[in-house]
């Protein structure tokens, strides 16, 4: 544990189309599995969609070793805000600091964007995660239940 207690220099920077295979790992440690065909073809959408970024940490040792999901939102009921879509760190480099630099580089980039505010969802299983948050200045001010439907074409 003592190695995990030590910060690990990393670099920010914006996703390539290279590091698919790798946020596709990454994906599966926090419990979405998707391949590496399938974020490929994510981030090639991310392209048009609103205004987003993909940001990874990278490390010399080890390569990439988290990334980060940002977007604006625009709704009726707040206005305009940032969405933190994700954050995932690897397992063998959380707690040495690549997620407060993610979370920082995110919160930057939302500001130039003209966000005065971030919003993010984390599963209530995420106990570690929920501390992260509240020590970067993050509040807890709602609980919900999350629904889904899968669609299927109109009859």
């Amino acid at each position: 544990m003592a190695s995990q207690d030590k910060k690990i220099a990393v670099r920010i920077r914006k996703a390539r189309s290279s590091d698919a295979q790798r946020i596709a790992e990454l994906s599966a440690q926090l419990g979405y599995p998707a391949t590496t065909a399938e974020v490929a073809r994510r981030m090639r959408k991310l392209k048009s969609a609103r205004p987003n970024a993909l940001f990874v940490a990278t490390s010399p040792a080890t390569g990439i070793v988290g990334w980060t999901h940002v977007s604006v939102t625009h709704l009726i009921e707040v206005g305009t805000r940032a969405e933190l879509n994700a954050l995932i760190v690897a397992e063998t480099a959380r707690s040495r600091g690549a997620g407060a630099q993610l979370l920082a580089t995110a919160e930057s980039w939302a500001y130039h964007h003209g966000c005065p505010s971030m919003s993010l969802r984390s599963n209530i299983l995420r106990e570690r995660a929920h501390c992260f948050y509240l020590r970067h200045g993050y509040e807890h001010y709602k609980t919900q239940k999350a629904f889904r439907k899968m669609l299927a074409p109109p009859r």
